[in-house]
């Protein structure tokens, strides 16, 4: 199966295609993107996605140059080409500002963004295989919110979250937990689903709102609030959730047992979650 990439309009074989080295990205990190599942050429949760990426274009002052539709466009040729190849497949894009000599301020004149995508195969097996949390001191900027290329924090603490046996580091600011290093953290303590609130230290999580969405279909109760490392360790479930995982429960946090006391209630809003991911791209 080939890696299908697409760079301005042009679409390839992602190991052979290229880019400028004045792109802004490569730089400056001078960009921000998204992340999708794709299956069976149908791309879950679509809308979110790019109601977010079309966001973090703004808060980023960067003019895509293309319409919403002409947006949906291009990437939907990209599905086209790469659903040849896989019936299930990350969809990645991005947006830089543009291509230009290396300067802090924008570039002068006239000037356009460049689009970046690429899919590569991935197939949601298990909502269920548990994760091993490494925790880690969120030292990264308050822009958060906006999901930018800036990402040498969150790669640095993914690192040391593997390099100590864990599948992901557990941002907290003191004894606040704000998010995985890719993932949303969320909890199930005494019937109730907390999930931290939106704010300049979080992202928007795509999947947190389907987990909230779910859980309110379900009657559980949602709780918005800041929670912390101690409530954390108490939680009767920590759920781990992203786009190309869905949601999966946490079972240690530095080597030591946290969770497993409400695998019932998770197992429902598991069920619920695989099933509408499956709804959506029949």
């Amino acid at each position: 199966m080939k890696n299908i990439g697409y760079y301005n309009g042009k679409i390839g074989v992602l190991e052979d295609m290229t880019l400028p080295l004045l792109d802004r990205a490569v730089y400056f990190g001078d960009g921000v993107y998204d992340v999708a599942m794709v299956k069976n050429g149908k791309t879950f949760a679509f809308a979110d996605h790019v109601n977010r990426f079309v966001n973090s274009c703004k808060l980023a002052r960067i003019e895509l140059g293309l319409t919403r539709e002409e947006l949906e466009s291009e990437l939907l040729r990209l599905i086209d080409t790469a659903k040849k190849e896989s019936d299930e497949f990350i969809l990645y894009w991005q947006a830089s500002r543009a291509t230009a000599s290396r300067s802090h301020t924008f570039p002068k004149g006239e000037y356009k963004a460049n689009l970046m995508a690429y899919t590569t195969p991935l197939t949601i097996k298990s909502l269920f295989g548990k994760f091993h949390l490494h925790s880690v001191e969120d030292k990264r900027f308050q822009f958060c919110n906006v999901k930018t290329l800036n990402l040498l924090l969150n790669v640095l603490a993914s690192q040391e979250a593997a390099e100590n046996g864990c599948e992901e580091a557990l941002f907290h600011r003191g004894e606040r937990v704000t998010e995985g290093s890719h993932t949303s953290i969320n909890l199930l303590k005494d019937g109730h689903f907390i999930t931290p609130p939106t704010d300049e230290y979080i992202l928007p999580s795509t999947s947190r709102k389907h987990l909230i969405e779910l859980c309110e279909e379900l009657g559980i109760p949602v709780d918005v609030r800041v929670f912390t490392v101690d409530e954390l360790k108490n939680a009767d479930e920590i759920i781990v959730a992203s786009a190309t995982i869905l949601c999966r429960p946490a079972e240690s946090l530095d080597g030591q047992p946290i969770g497993g006391k409400a695998p019932d209630l998770y197992k429902t809003i598991a069920d619920a979650y695989y099933a509408r991911y499956l709804n959506e791209t029949k």
